[in-house]
Formats: C-alpha cells, sequence, structure tokens
C-alpha cells in the first residue's frame, strides 16, 4: 500500500508540474486571435462592413478539473484554514456550513445564435464567419437539391417502387450549412437524416438512387434498408438503424485522428430523441474525459419520432447536457444557414486546434413525417406543421438573403430546379433496369472463409427457394 501511495503521489506531482508548463494562453495560429483560458472564443473571419465584427461563442477553456476547482476555491474559501478543504481526488474542494442545493435548471434558457431573421436578412451587429458568392449559390443549390429529392423519393415510395423512405423538409440547412463548414477529411458519423451531408461531399444523384433500389450498384449490396447510404470515399460511415449507435463510435475515431496528429476532426449527427439514449451520455463523458475532437450536432426539430421534446427532458433542451459533462456548447438557429455555418466552422477548429469536443444543439423543425411509416398528423397538428413550412422555412430564408447578394435570378431558380427533377427522373429508370445482387452476397464480406453454420444457411436458403419460388423476389440471381 505505502508504495502504491508513493506511486499515485508521483504521479500527482507530475501532472501538475505538466499543468504549470502549459501556461494561461492558448496559440492560434490562424484568423482565430489568442485568447486567454477565461475569455470567450472569438473569430475574425467575419464579413466586411459596418456590421462586422469578430465571431463570438461562450465557451470557456478550462485547463483541468483541478484548476478549475481551485479556481472556485479561490473567490469561496481561503486556504488559510485548511479544516475548510478537501484535497480531493480532480482538485481541491470547499467545504460550507450552509445546506444549498443545486436547482435543476437556470431561471432564464439559454438564447439561440442566429444571424439571419425571418425575412433572410442581417441582423444588426451580427457575428457570423464571411460566406462568398461561390459558396453560398452552392449551399443554397444543394439545399433545393436536397428538397426536390426527398420530393421525388416519398413519391416512388408511395408508389411501391422502393421500400421505405424519410425526409430531410425542414431541416436542409442543418444538413447543408454544417457540411460546407467542414473539411473532406473530417469524418461523419450520421444518423439517418444527414444525406445533405454526403451530398455536399460529392455524392451523385445516381449513387443516392442506386442505394435505395438496392441493386449492384448499391455500394452495400442491398443488404440495408434504403436511405442507409455510406461512402468510405467522402469519409461517410454507413448509416446505422439503431438510434445514437454512432456517438461513441464517433468518440473512438475522433481520438484516432488526435492520437495519428491529423488535422481534422469526427462529427456525429443526432436527433433530440437520441439524447434520450445512454450512449449519447456515454458518449459526452468519454469525448469529454479524453479530449477527442469530436462536433455533437443535435438537430433539436421537436418531436424525435413522435414525442415532444418536454416528455422527453425537464432540462433546458440539449445544450445545457453539454456543460454537465464539461463540453463547450452553443445553441443555433438550425433553420438559418449561415448560423448553422458560422457554429459549425468555429467549432471545428475548436475541435481540431484545441483537442477538445463541441456540442451543438441546431433548434429546427421536421416538417415531414418521421418516415413513410409515420403519420405525424396522430400526434401534433396540422397547423403548426403549416407554419413551420412556409413561415419559418430554411431554405427560402436562405434564398432571399442569396438573392439580396444578386448572386440569384428567378432563371437561376428554374433551371435548377428542372434540371435536378431530370437527372433525378432518369436515375431512377437506371437505378430500376439495374440487376439485383446475387443470393451469396448474402453471406460475403465479413469472414475470409465461409464458416460452416452459414454454409449450411445458404444451403437451406437455396433448398427453400426452389420448393417454394413465388414466395421470393425472381429477379434476384440464384
Amino acid at each position: 500500500m505505502t508504495s502504491w501511495l508513493l506511486g499515485r503521489s508521483s504521479r500527482i506531482l507530475i501532472h501538475q508540474q505538466q499543468q504549470l508548463h502549459k501556461g494561461p494562453f492558448l496559440n492560434y495560429n490562424s484568423s482565430c486571435s489568442s485568447f486567454r483560458s477565461t475569455e470567450p472564443f472569438r473569430c475574425r473571419d467575419a464579413l466586411p462592413g459596418k456590421n462586422s465584427s469578430p465571431t463570438l461563442f461562450r465557451f470557456w477553456r478550462h485547463e483541468s478539473t483541478k484548476a478549475e476547482a481551485q479556481l472556485e476555491l479561490e473567490q469561496d474559501v481561503t486556504e488559510d484554514d485548511p479544516n475548510q478543504i478537501i484535497d480531493f481526488p480532480g482538485g481541491k474542494v470547499g467545504f460550507t456550513s450552509e445546506m444549498r442545493f443545486i436547482s435543476e435548471s437556470p431561471q432564464k434558457r439559454v438564447p439561440c445564435y442566429r444571424v439571419l431573421d425571418g425575412n433572410g436578412e442581417i441582423l444588426k451587429y451580427s457575428d457570423y464567419v464571411q460566406v462568398g458568392k461561390e459558396m453560398g449559390v452552392k449551399m443554397y443549390s444543394d439545399m433545393v437539391t436536397l428538397q426536390t429529392m426527398d420530393s421525388i423519393f416519398y413519391e416512388v415510395q408511395r408508389q411501391g417502387r422502393i421500400s421505405f423512405y424519410l425526409t430531410q423538409m425542414g431541416e436542409e440547412a442543418v444538413n447543408i450549412a454544417s457540411a460546407a463548414a467542414l473539411s473532406p477529411d473530417d469524418i461523419i458519423l450520421p444518423q439517418y437524416r444527414e444525406p445533405g451531408v454526403l451530398l455536399w461531399r460529392g455524392f451523385t444523384l445516381q449513387q443516392f438512387v442506386h442505394q435505395c433500389f438496392g441493386n449492384t450498384h448499391d455500394f452495400g449490396k442491398g443488404r440495408q434498408m434504403p436511405i442507409h447510404y455510406g461512402s468510405n470515399k467522402h469519409n461517410y460511415f454507413t448509416v446505422s438503424s439503431p438510434i445514437a449507435t454512432q456517438l461513441p463510435q464517433a468518440v473512438g475515431a475522433a481520438y484516432s485522428l488526435k492520437m495519428d496528429g491529423k488535422s481534422a476532426c469526427a462529427v456525429t449527427f443526432c436527433g433530440d430523441g437520441a439524447t434520450s439514449e445512454g450512449d449519447f451520455h456515454a458518449a459526452m463523458n468519454f469525448a469529454a474525459v479524453m479530449e477527442a475532437p469530436v462536433v455533437f450536432i443535435c438537430r433539436n426539430n421537436g418531436w424525435a419520432i413522435s414525442t415532444p421534446v418536454e416528455d422527453q427532458f425537464r432540462s433546458d433542451g440539449i445544450v445545457v447536457k453539454g456543460k454537465a459533462y464539461g463540453i463547450w456548447s452553443i445553441r443555433v438557429d438550425g433553420n438559418d444557414a449561415l448560423a448553422v455555418y458560422s457554429a459549425v466552422h468555429t467549432a471545428r477548429e475548436i475541435a481540431i486546434r484545441e483537442k477538445r469536443p463541441v456540442l451543438i444543439e441546431a433548434l429546427t423543425y421536421r416538417v415531414g413525417h418521421h418516415s413513410t411509416s409515420d403519420d405525424s398528423t396522430k400526434y401534433r397538428g396540422t397547423g403548426e406543421i403549416e407554419y413551420w413550412k412556409t413561415a419559418r422555412n430554411p431554405v427560402n430564408r436562405f434564398k432571399r438573403w442569396v438573392e439580396r447578394n444578386d448572386w440569384w435570378s428567378d432563371k437561376d431558380e428554374l433551371e435548377l430546379r428542372s434540371s435536378v427533377r431530370k437527372q433525378l427522373m432518369h436515375a431512377i429508370q437506371v437505378a430500376e433496369k439495374a440487376q439485383k445482387p446475387p443470393l451469396e452476397d448474402l453471406f460475403s464480406d465479413v469472414y475470409d472463409q465461409l464458416p460452416s453454420n452459414l454454409q449450411e444457411q445458404e444451403r437451406l436458403l437455396r433448398k427453400t427457394i426452389q420448393k417454394h419460388p413465388k414466395d421470393y423476389p425472381s429477379d434476384v440471381p440464384l
């Protein structure tokens, strides 16, 4: 026991010396200014003009748990009386004679960062990261493309030509603006409502269609449901149906990037419903403790699958959960493309340069049904849906801003929508004619040599198909 205690004391001393050598300043080698550990993060990539100023996000830097605890002691307790202090693992803790419980939530809700008002005009004194013409036009074009893709695929599913689909209607800004703010080297671990990120990175409309139809050109070889996209080329992990499982995996991927010294981060998406899963909390704590460069983007669209947020949690949304785990966090208007772009752009810089996690809560709204298996009018009013579809439409809001910059015209709009629709209709015709993957693909790509139990399963399946051919698809090669 004595040797263990001596070893522990030695490690604590080394840790304290390392903390002293770090110093209170953080050196930034980009357009973002250097800042003290107790100052908010500012980024100077703002649009030029009279209303321009450094982008401000209320993130606070803690050198360590021990340093933070001692900072509190300086305010509340003096170290003159050792009986008022306990040197607990992780930092000193002061005693008090007052019995005081921490309230369940602050009296005021965390404000929501935004740049564009409802009419697509820049709010006065807005702090935001610059978006030029090329970037702005591509962002809007991809939002329209995503919107058109959703409309057509939804109808295709209703016609019985594909088995399943879910739309991104109302959440286009979160999809496209976040993708625009990232680097192609950043690893994406999606939930299932983020195909816009893949679209931005160059995944073609034909590739989207091939996956939904599950033919031989589908990267997943038809093994997955529609909308379960994935692409190694685009650093986009394949969608997995179980809720929130991607979150701790993203932390592991981020830690790997940190160990390899890569100038990249992991970015993972989830909905508000996923924050009720244990994996969300495990991932947050894992990321904070390991200081992993991961950005959590939570699309709080108000309804999860069918449960309103007030029935999910008592806290002030999701943003406050970051503080509980020691993670820098921000709440952003998810229907404001410029605000989402600015927040994600800055969060990425923090994650990479500081090697730490960041949580973004994007307040948005799922205008469409949860999926083609859902009827959302059973649990919410049509008036509410229509309000968000028209008055708070993220595509329309961003379009007004692009038009005010003289970057877009009615002619551009007509040509884009017509072109995307024609491309999709042609892609669907091609995908429908393509051959289905062979039966053997059900068993391949897992083991180098197929084990005996899978060989037996394949043999029995073929025997059953031969015995009952009418019960199985005739277009699957045997």
